[in-house]
């Protein structure tokens, strides 16, 4: 356990921090894993619905330094690939 102040409250931040980003990362999951289930499914409608809150929530914790921007958009690239498959 830290001793000094300012350690303390650096272990704060870090717990609160790391359980924001751990919440961030499982909803994004979440999102990414409905949008494959619509897009196995073969139902381009609620694919292309259940992609733009994927797209939405991948870009926020790209700007939120939870993922790295091209990991996002490497998700983003693959999930429309799949989409435009069954579309087409």
């Amino acid at each position: 356990m830290p001793s000094r102040n300012s350690a303390k409250k650096r272990l704060r931040q870090n717990i609160a921090q790391r359980a924001k980003n751990r919440s961030t990362r499982s909803n994004v999951r979440t999102q990414v894993n409905k949008v494959r289930a619509a897009v196995a499914a073969g139902d381009a409608e609620a694919s292309a619905t259940e992609f733009q809150l994927a797209v939405k929530k991948l870009d926020k914790a790209a700007s939120q330094s939870v993922m790295h921007a091209n990991t996002a958009a490497r998700i983003k690239s693959r999930l429309s690939a799949a989409i435009k498959a069954i579309k087409g």
